[in-house]
């Protein structure tokens, strides 16, 4: 076992300023959804160039408003990437819609649009795009599919909150975007999500259905006309995501150095391939949620789960960003199988999430590394 402090794969900053802030909302005996999440949601809302932002509990509870925005249901499609989280795919069934997943890009690990393109049918009303990792899918070629097709664009971009296109910030520009503020992503509101829209009536609609489906009567009494959940965000959390906000570009800024000192200190033998480094020209786009190469592990005498357990005892962390979708137990009811999307499936066997925080150091860069190089060198096939 490692004698140094253990480094997991992901780790949140919270300063005092936020922890005090936190209990003056507790003793505030307001909190749940009150002026902390009004303010938050201005805050973010500025953050993304004015446009309309609500916050909800969670992303997937976004993914599924914002479905539910788009008036998706039974006898719709989505398309989406087969290489994303769980709940992408888990929102679009839940509404009762088709999840069609399609295969990546090998270098991005972003959505193939040449692939989505070929996805779509009469059925098709959106699709939802994974910004992976922190890296934007090119926006111009999305955008241009969806306005071609007529079709509504759901951003995955819980990976990237800070993240950038060609100077504009995810979320500033589009359609529909949906981020994420759970621990392990580069801002937290300890749970929670935010939903950008483009008007001020689908704001409105977004707040109905983060709360119960629940509209004013005239009489003061309530009515319901659509079935809606329970996503609102207290503000206790709202106070964390204030806090956290601020320090944002900080944290984003942090996080490309250390990625920067991963590239510089990388070396194994087998090789393993690493991440995207961004776009051409615009690589400082990449907010860098995560460090995730993938292992060779043709070249190799043991399993991921066996370099992942060697990893831990050497007191490093690590997670796997992601499994391939389409073979979940919940997906394969609509025919997929392995070998549907190679890319995904190549990803997805390979791939091991290193730490990334911003409390880390370049020494500690340098451990992982080290180890890194340690575990493959002794376990060449």
């Amino acid at each position: 076992m490692s004698e140094l402090p253990f480094l997991p794969f992901a780790r949140p900053e919270i300063d005092e300023t936020t922890i005090a802030g936190v209990a003056e909302v507790l003793r505030s005996g307001w909190i749940a959804s009150g002026p902390k999440v009004l303010a938050f949601e201005q805050a973010l809302s500025a953050y993304f160039g004015g446009r309309p932002t609500r916050v909800l509990n969670s992303a997937t509870a976004g993914l599924e408003v914002a479905l539910q925005l788009c008036g998706i249901g039974p006898g719709d499609e989505v398309i989406s990437s087969a290489q994303t989280f769980f709940a992408a795919g888990n929102m679009i069934v839940k509404v009762g819609a088709k999840p069609v997943f399609v295969d990546v890009d090998p270098g991005t690990r972003n959505l193939d649009l040449s692939s989505c393109a070929r996805a779509i049918t009469p059925a098709t009303r959106a699709i939802m795009p994974t910004h992976f990792g922190g890296l934007p899918v090119d926006m111009d070629a999305l955008y241009d599919l969806a306005r071609h097709h007529r079709l509504r664009v759901i951003e995955d971009a819980a990976l990237a909150v800070g993240s950038s296109w060609r100077g504009q910030r995810i979320g500033s520009f589009g359609d529909i975007t949906v981020f994420s503020f759970h621990p392990n992503k580069n801002m937290t509101s300890i749970e929670g999500g935010a939903l950008v829209v483009s008007t001020p009536e689908e704001a409105r609609e977004v707040e109905i259905l983060r709360f119960h489906g629940i509209t004013p009567r005239p009489d003061k009494t309530r009515d319901v006309a659509v079935p809606g959940g329970k996503f609102n965000l207290p503000d206790v959390n709202a106070r964390v995501g204030l806090g956290q906000l601020a320090r944002l570009e900080e944290f984003n800024a942090k996080r490309r150095l250390l990625v920067a000192h991963y590239f510089s200190c990388w070396s194994t033998d087998p090789p393993c391939e690493l991440p995207h480094r961004g776009h051409s020209g615009d690589e400082s786009g990449h907010s860098w949620n995560m460090f995730a190469p993938l292992l060779p592990l043709a070249r190799l005498s043991i399993s991921r789960a066996e370099f992942r357990a060697r990893m831990q005892a050497r007191g490093i962390g690590t997670g796997v960003s992601y499994e391939p979708l389409h073979l979940a137990t919940l997906f394969r009811q609509f025919g997929y199988r392995e070998g549907d999307f190679p890319h995904c499936e190549h990803i997805g066997a390979s791939t091991v999430t290193l730490p990334l925080f911003t409390t880390m150091n370049e020494g500690d860069v340098e451990r992982v590394c080290a180890t890194v190089a340690q575990v493959l060198a002794e376990c060449r096939a």
